[in-house]
């Protein structure tokens, strides 16, 4: 019985063993067969010293190499072989545009204000220092002639929004809500019944 158990667990030890370096070596599935044949004999040898022990060997196989598995594929895109493999998702979006002379020209285009050229539903076009940019209105439509403000940059698309004929200039990185109330015309906020 001891050597049923002694060799039922050198079987099971070599299948480990094949199937840890069939997820770092690629070969085409033999590493993975040689470790179920593995596993298959350990099963015979355990069921060579008796039934119980065969039992116990086969229970161990059916719940601890499906965990093992699940434990090595997690694993898998960490090695050297899984990092070719597997593709990398970038983080943010900066990642995967390109730093280019035409990009960096839009990218300067946040905060400055133009006028749309078209009706934006919501995109259309707009002048900005003279120059016509294609662009998307952010959430409302803007009308022809109407103000606008470049509010961000995504991917290639220049996100602009309306602005008040009279609204003062900001400068490029600042926003709206940066600004002090009573530049919008509001009463003071400490009596709210005024």
């Amino acid at each position: 019985m001891i050597d049923a158990f002694f060799w039922a667990g050198i079987l099971i030890i070599v299948a480990i063993g094949l199937l840890a370096l069939e997820l770092v070596i690629p070969s085409g599935g033999v590493l993975s067969a040689l470790a179920f044949l593995a596993l298959i004999g350990s099963i015979v040898a355990a069921f060579s010293g008796g039934f119980v022990p065969g039992m116990t060997v086969l229970m161990a196989n059916v719940i601890l190499i499906p965990l093992l598995i699940v434990v090595a594929v997690k694993w898998w895109p960490y090695t050297p072989i899984g990092r070719m493999v597997v593709l990398h998702t970038p983080d943010s979006e900066e990642e995967v545009l390109p730093d280019t002379p035409a990009f960096r020209e839009l990218q300067e285009l946040v905060g400055r204000r133009g006028v749309a050229k078209t009706k934006m539903l919501p995109s259309g076009a707009v002048v900005i220092d003279g120059r016509t940019y294609d662009a998307v209105a952010d959430g409302v439509a803007i009308d022809n002639g109407q103000p606008i403000r470049v509010k961000a940059i995504r991917t290639n698309r220049i996100i602009v929004t309306p602005v008040a004929a009279d609204a003062p200039v900001l400068s490029a990185g600042t926003d709206e809500l940066d600004r002090p109330a009573e530049e919008f015309g509001l009463g003071s906020l400490d009596d709210p019944f005024i």
